[in-house]
């Protein structure tokens, strides 16, 4: 995901992946399918067995000409391939290097972690499950996370780097990057002196907000904040008998009094179309959600708007739609230009031994003999 972002920032992205074998992501199935398409178009694919020593010594002459090296693997596995931050930082003092690893500095730094193991061992799955029942979050959002935070760090060490001349090191563990979105969880329970239970289990801050079901059976999140918008509420579902309630002008008044006022608020939605719903919230400037599966994205007129999503090929040639990074330019187009396919196994090797690293043509017909590349 690092990668992806770096891609769809303008950067040239080179993957490094086993000869002969390549990213295991390439090889997913399932509800899995389409992830290597998804996280890896636009990047170049070079092939390199770094326990060999020549491959080690074209690593070090690639980094020589990189700006970042993101490092995703297990604990100190490229320190004990000779290939660590010390080493790296030697043959270019200005290489900005990025490890995401499972746990930060401390008595757990050693550990390996995926998204769903920092997802429960930071309460995340906890909170998002029910009681006696933690549930996975329904994408890998904490890898996206920590992906994210570590092109953050990314970007801010290079811009020291323009200042000082030298690169740095930058850490994003799964682990507390999940704690951190678990903060306000943590702040209210210290706050409250207990434990929280589970989302959603406990109703949420405001009175209205729930899911509800239209007459033509659709699913909608309706999310009423204001005191203001519970009256444009109100009089656009012809619900003045519920705006005139004194006990209801209030937020908390609303809360108070969810047992009643859902259901009420229930059945004057299901008497109306889910177009008519969304007409009248749309009016009356409430926050909702229409619930959506995957392939209902597709139908978004939102997601039409302005090429916001874009064609890949998938491992088996399939084309797919994807959305892109959702990062705009003052005119309103994703910045900077759309990606490519993802690249096939060792697709641009030849090309980057050649062009960048200057590596004769016979040389690199042996380099493949031996499997360096």
């Amino acid at each position: 995901m690092a990668g992806l972002l770096f891609s769809e920032l303008g950067f040239e992205v080179i993957k490094i992946e086993e000869p002969g074998k390549g990213d295991v992501s390439r090889q997913l199935t399932g509800v899995s399918s389409g992830t290597f398409a998804f996280l890896n178009r636009g990047k170049k694919s070079l092939t390199l067995n770094l326990k060999s020593q020549e491959g080690r010594g074209l690593f070090v002459r690639l980094v020589e000409k990189s700006d970042v090296v993101i490092d995703n693997l297990g604990p100190e596995t490229l320190t004990r391939l000779g290939l660590g931050y010390d080493v790296l930082r030697r043959a270019n003092p200005r290489i900005v290097y990025l490890k995401i690893k499972g746990f930060g500095p401390g008595p757990d730094a050693w550990r390996k972690s995926l998204d769903f193991p920092a997802e429960v061992e930071s309460g995340i799955a906890y909170m998002n499950g029910l009681e006696g029942r933690p549930m996975r979050l329904g994408a890998s959002m904490i890898d996206i996370f920590a992906a994210s935070l570590g092109v953050i760090g990314v970007l801010a060490g290079l811009l020291e780097r323009g200042v000082s001349g030298v690169g740095c090191y930058v850490e994003v563990p799964l682990f507390e990057a999940a704690t951190f979105l678990m903060g306000q969880h943590l702040a209210s329970a210290q706050a409250l002196g207990r434990e929280l239970r589970p989302l959603n289990e406990e109703p949420f801050t405001w009175g209205v907000y729930d899911f509800f079901e239209t007459g033509d059976a659709k699913k909608i999140f309706v999310a009423v904040t204001t005191d203001s918008q519970w009256r444009e509420f109100c009089l656009e579902f012809d619900a003045l008998h519920l705006w005139k309630r004194p006990e209801l002008q209030s937020n908390a008044g609303r809360y108070a009094n969810r047992s009643w006022l859902i259901p009420e608020i229930a059945k004057i939605i299901k008497g109306k179309t889910l177009v008519e719903v969304v007409e009248k919230l749309n009016r009356s400037n409430v926050a909702y959600g229409v619930l959506n599966k995957s392939l209902d994205l597709l139908k978004s007129k939102q997601l039409e708007y302005d090429g916001k999503m874009m064609n890949v090929r998938n491992t088996d040639g399939k084309l797919l739609k994807v959305p892109r990074v959702p990062i705009y330019n003052e005119s309103g187009v994703i910045y900077p230009q759309p990606p490519g396919d993802p690249p096939r196994l060792g697709e641009h090797t030849d090309q980057i031994l050649r062009d960048l690293l200057g590596v004769a043509g016979e040389d690199i017909a042996r380099l493949h003999e031996e499997h360096v590349v």
